[in-house]
């Protein structure tokens, strides 16, 4: 079943539900994910600010496919950028000086 997911919350929701269903412990889905428990609740309850990856680890885990849905005019340029890539991301370069500039 395709089911909209529009908020942290409710991709959290149905996280928790399917983990319920399939009567899994939130420590034992970490573990196999990969992460930790305090992770999969802070998902599980909506957190805003997790990281990606370790999301998508855990919809893995508990055999959650994560699909788009995108405007046919979107799929030329994907294949443009998928044939020829992207620059890499350059790391920052911090500076040690003082702030007030002495």
């Amino acid at each position: 079943m395709l089911l909209p997911i529009k908020t942290p919350a409710e991709l959290g929701l149905l996280m928790r539900a399917t983990r319920k269903q399939q009567k899994v412990r939130i420590d034992d889905v970490a573990g196999s994910a990969g992460v930790g428990p305090v992770f999969v609740r802070e998902v599980e309850r909506g957190k805003e600010t997790v990281q990606l990856g370790r999301v998508l680890q855990v919809l893995q885990e508990l055999g959650i496919e994560l699909k788009a849905d995108v405007p046919d005019d979107v799929m030329a340029a994907l294949e443009q950028l998928r044939a020829t890539g992207v620059k890499p991301l350059v790391p920052r370069k911090f500076s040690m000086a003082p702030k007030d500039g002495k």
